[in-house]
């Protein structure tokens, strides 16, 4: 059974950092993508950064330079570093994972749409 947990969301001025971290379980795929996704309230989810097993990072422009998606296969951990936070960021984010994916880019912009495994999110909440 696939497990993804959220942590390390959290609240912060603008400007701050925060890390998430997404363990996983029950993953044995060796082709698939992981990524970031967020829904703000009033809003529809987006994708925010992606990966696929060939190390393939795919951000959306608004993080760009600011986020760091990466991986740690041999604690199966997905991260998401996350610099200059602003008040935008404010959203509940959610790691997932689809065993079907190759492509990191094509994967941000389904918004997750074609991801079977969900965890069950992270509040981040960012000030002004």
């Amino acid at each position: 059974q696939v497990q993804l947990v959220e942590s390390g969301g959290g609240s912060v001025q603008a400007g701050g950092s925060l890390k998430l971290s997404c363990a996983t379980s029950g993953y044995t795929y060796s082709t698939y993508c992981m990524g970031w996704f967020r829904q703000g309230p009033g809003k529809q989810r987006e994708g925010v950064a992606t990966v696929d097993s060939d190390g393939t990072s795919a951000y959306r422009d608004s993080v760009k330079g600011r986020f760091t998606i990466s991986k740690d296969n041999a604690k199966n951990i997905l991260y998401l570093q996350m610099n200059s936070l602003k008040p935008e960021d404010t959203a509940m984010y959610y790691c997932a994972a689809d065993p079907d994916c190759t492509n990191a880019h094509y994967a941000l912009g389904t918004h997750g749409r074609d991801f079977d495994y969900w965890g069950q999110g992270t509040q981040v909440t960012v000030s002004s």
